[in-house]
Order: C-alpha cells, then sequence, then structure tokens
C-alpha cells in the first residue's frame, strides 16, 4: 500500500474525491527503522489538508495548484519537536525517566510521569517516592490489570502494555472499530460563509497587523493564503491539538491559542507547535476568563479543544453551546480513546495508546517494550483533524452550517495498525536519523522571544501558496486574549 493510496483512504473517509494528478507524495517507508508504516502515514495526513486547502483556495480563486509532500520529511514531521533548538545554546540530553516497569504477573506498565500531578497522583496508589527504584519495587507488588485501572480511578495515566492480539480483544477496541477514520458532523444551521480570504473584519481592506510584545506579523491587505482572515481559538496542549492549529496557521489562519495557565514555556512540544501563534491564559473556571472565552467564540471562526472528553463542556463550552455563541462555528474534538466504548472518556496521551494498543510490544527490545521512534499518533491526529477543519470549511461555505470534526489517537492507531509492515531487511538498512544534509534542508531558523530557534519547517510543498509562519512560537501568557 503505498502513501498515495493511503491518501485517497483519508479523502474518501470524509466524501472528498480522490487527489489524481494534483499531489506527488515522493518516496517509501521505511524512512526510519520501524515496522508500522509512520512515514507514509504522515505523509498522506500532511497532504490531505494541504489538498483541502488547494481547493479551499481554488474554489475561491479559480487557481488550481500542485502539492507535493516528501514522505521522509513526513517521518521527520512525526517527531518535529525532537529537532527544535536554540541556535546559541549547546545541545542538552532530555532528563532520562524510566517509563516502563514489571508488575507482580509478569506484565510491564507505562506510567505517564512527565507531568508532575499524575506522577503525585500515581505514587499515592503507590505508597511510594519519587525515584524510579522506589516506583519499581512498589510497582511490582502489584498485578498489571489491577494497578492499570487503580491509577487510572486516581486521576493519571497507566497503560498496561498489550500486543495487538490483545488489544483487538478488548472492548476498547472493539469500539474504536466502528468508528471512521474521523468524523465531520452538521451540528447547527446558519448561512454559508466563505472559507477564507480577504474578509471586513480586517480593517477594510487595509491590512491587518497582530501586535505581540516585540513581535509584529503583518497579513497583507487582500491576502489570498487559503486561509487569509479565517481565525481559530486553539483550546489544547501537548501535540495533536496543537499541530492541527500549527497546520491552519501555515495556510494563513489567525490563531490565537488559549492556555489553562503559564506554566511550561520550556517545554520543547509547546515551542514546536507554537510556530504562527499568539498565545494568551485564560482561566476559565473564573467568571472572567469564561466571559472572555464566550466573546472569542463569538468573533472565531474555529474552535480547537483536546482536553479529557467533557472537560470542557463541563465549563459550558459544548460543540452545542458553541454553536449557539457563533452559528457557523467549527468545533474539534480530539480524544484518547474515541466518543464510543468504556474508556472514551479516560485520560491519555499518544504514549499511552501506544502502550495498550500493541505497538510498545510490536517494537520490544529483550521482551522489553519500546516506543516508536516517533509520535505518529499525536502528530498524525493533528494533521487530520485540520483536514477535517477544511472540509467542515468548504461544506460551510457550500451550505452554510455548523460542525463538528471528532477523532483520536486511537482510531488513528487503529488505522496504522491494519497497514501493511515493511520488511524486515529493508529496516536493518535504515539509520535512526535522516542524512545530515537531508535534515538540514528540512530546518530553518526563527527569531523568538526565547531566542533564535531552529526548527522545521512546514512539510507540505504548495506551488501557489506555499505554507508558511508569520509569528514565531511565543510563551504561553505573550499576548492579549483578543482578536486585534
Amino acid at each position: 500500500m503505498s502513501a498515495g493510496s493511503i491518501l485517497d483512504d483519508v479523502l474518501a473517509a470524509v466524501g472528498a474525491a480522490p487527489a489524481g494528478d494534483a499531489v506527488t507524495l515522493r518516496g517509501t517507508d521505511p524512512v526510519l527503522p520501524t515496522p508500522p508504516r509512520v512515514g507514509e502515514l504522515g505523509a498522506a495526513a500532511i497532504a490531505a489538508a494541504a489538498v483541502a486547502a488547494a481547493r479551499l483556495h481554488e474554489g475561491r480563486t479559480g487557481q488550481a495548484q500542485h502539492v507535493t509532500v516528501d514522505v521522509d520529511a513526513a517521518a521527520a514531521a512525526m517527531r518535529s519537536f525532537t529537532y527544535i533548538a536554540d541556535v546559541a545554546a549547546p545541545p542538552r540530553a532530555p532528563s532520562p525517566i524510566q517509563q516502563f516497569f514489571a508488575t507482580e504477573d509478569d506484565r510491564w506498565i507505562f506510567l505517564h510521569r512527565r507531568a508532575a500531578h499524575h506522577a503525585a497522583r500515581q505514587e499515592r496508589v503507590l505508597g511510594s517516592g519519587p525515584t524510579d527504584p522506589e516506583v519499581a519495587e512498589a510497582v511490582h507488588r502489584w498485578k498489571g490489570a489491577d494497578l492499570e485501572e487503580a491509577v487510572v480511578a486516581a486521576g493519571a495515566c497507566a497503560a498496561l502494555v498489550r500486543s495487538h492480539d490483545e488489544w483487538a480483544r478488548h472492548e476498547q477496541a472493539a469500539a474504536v472499530a466502528e468508528l471512521p477514520l474521523l468524523e465531520v458532523t452538521k451540528i447547527g444551521d446558519s448561512d454559508p460563509e466563505p472559507a477564507g480570504g480577504p474578509r471586513a473584519r480586517y480593517d477594510g481592506g487595509f491590512g491587518h497587523r497582530a501586535r505581540t510584545r516585540g513581535v509584529r506579523g503583518v497579513v497583507p491587505p487582500g491576502d489570498d493564503r487559503p486561509l487569509g482572515g479565517l481565525r481559530v481559538l486553539d483550546l489544547t496542549h501537548v501535540l495533536a491539538g496543537p499541530t492541527c492549529a500549527r497546520t491552519l496557521a501555515e495556510h494563513g489562519a489567525d490563531v490565537l491559542r488559549i492556555g489553562a495557565n503559564s506554566a511550561g514555556d520550556a517545554n520543547p512540544m509547546q515551542r514546536d507547535t507554537g510556530h504562527g501563534k499568539r498565545s494568551a491564559v485564560l482561566d476559565l473556571k473564573s467568571a472572567d476568563g469564561a466571559a472572555a472565552l464566550r466573546g472569542l467564540i463569538g468573533g472565531a471562526d474555529v474552535f480547537s479543544q483536546g482536553y479529557r472528553p467533557g472537560a470542557v463542556a463541563a465549563l459550558g463550552f459544548s460543540p452545542e453551546e458553541a454553536a449557539r455563541l457563533r452559528p457557523g462555528i467549527v468545533y474539534v474534538s480530539m480524544s484518547a480513546f474515541g466518543t464510543r466504548g468504556p474508556w472514551r472518556d479516560r485520560r491519555g496521551y499518544d504514549s499511552v495508546v501506544q502502550s495498550v494498543g500493541g505497538f510498545c510490544d510490536e517494537v520490544a527490545v529483550d521482551g522489553e517494550p519500546r516506543f516508536l521512534p516517533v509520535s505518529a499518533l499525536d502528530y498524525v491526529t493533528g494533521y487530520l483533524a485540520a483536514f477535517g477543519v477544511l472540509t467542515a470549511l468548504a461544506r460551510r461555505a457550500a451550505e452554510g452550517g455548523s460542525y463538528h470534526v471528532q477523532l483520536s489517537l486511537a482510531q488513528t492507531g487503529r488505522y496504522l495498525n491494519g497497514l501493511p509492515r515493511t520488511g524486515a531487511a529493508e529496516r536493518a538498512a535504515c539509520p535512526p536519523e535522516l542524512p545530515a544534509g537531508r535534515l538540514a534542508g528540512l530546518l530553518t531558523e526563527t527569531e523568538t522571544p526565547f531566542g533564535r530557534l531552529r526548527h522545521l519547517a512546514p512539510t507540505a510543498v504548495m506551488s501557489l501558496t506555499p505554507p508558511r509562519w508569520d509569528l514565531p512560537t511565543v510563551p504561553m501568557n505573550h499576548d492579549s486574549p483578543a482578536w486585534e
């Protein structure tokens, strides 16, 4: 199965026409020495969003364009946070932390310990101290399945490492199997609206200036990028959700990221996904913060959230409420395990879904589980979410309406697992990284409030509207929570 076939699958998932000659996907897996076809799936997801953007642009201007995505560049994009670096600072190795632990019944369990509040909850369940040896000793007194449920009940993340076959027999996997790769559902009526292009809200055609502390980005008068003039509210964290909004930004959208707190500025994942966005912080549990967000929704085209299912709705910002506040809104919901099954409300990350879904068992070394060398479930889900948004915007332009885009890491994982595996001999010949010269050609440098950062440039190549980020990545509380 080729990247082109995967792309046609992705397009067909929402009823879109095949890409045909409008797209060139160059290269094949394996790019990295791993069995799942992470490069080809990544290339297809990136291309799907670019194709949808090109089609929106063509519908408005009559100008067709060509999209090119290289599979090796897409494979790098599946772990792009690992490449972000301060040009002036020496490279710093990440702090090692044990993540897989042996249980009393000879199973392996993954504990998500990088979030301090999750680690504290795990330690309370275990009755242990915070060090790796203390946690390991305590875990070894538990049966794996029992510890998984106890940690989840305590509000933290744990994942019993399962094989693909064991996961396929699980009730949650059966529920995920009933879901499509992604869903785009109409949830309300409104008048048709253009999907992008010059908009009256941008000071009557004289040009919109995005003002940030020490940074200025200008959207030229009559900006004709696919999403020029579109406003996106980004209430997401970690990788999948922020990647969705970052992708919309590279096609010209005005993205305002709303964080729940001002911590985590040094996180490379946040810096990696912050390109092209302004960033503010609101306390959504306060009356003032909730009122400010309601006002922002009223002026938005897209509302994207990736918190635990039900969490944002409980604060008064469900899809239905957003559509009431702003008829014509495109609302995005990303979750770990989808909308059905006993785990539909469960917290989760790429690492959690890799662990329970069979991938960590598949790439185990000497019986000890490992992660894939990429965060493909996160990044692919983010690009697919952007594709879903662009699909909904096209429908809004044609027939009006508010839309709900829904997808999950587990749905992406199910599709990835269903693809043919790469050959063992081919994998053995693959180096663990792209050649230095090739990687250097994919990187760019940007002046940011953090200093001069080196990072991956947008992966898709478009002949008329090259993707780009007009604003640098910034700290979380860098801007006012307002549309400019």
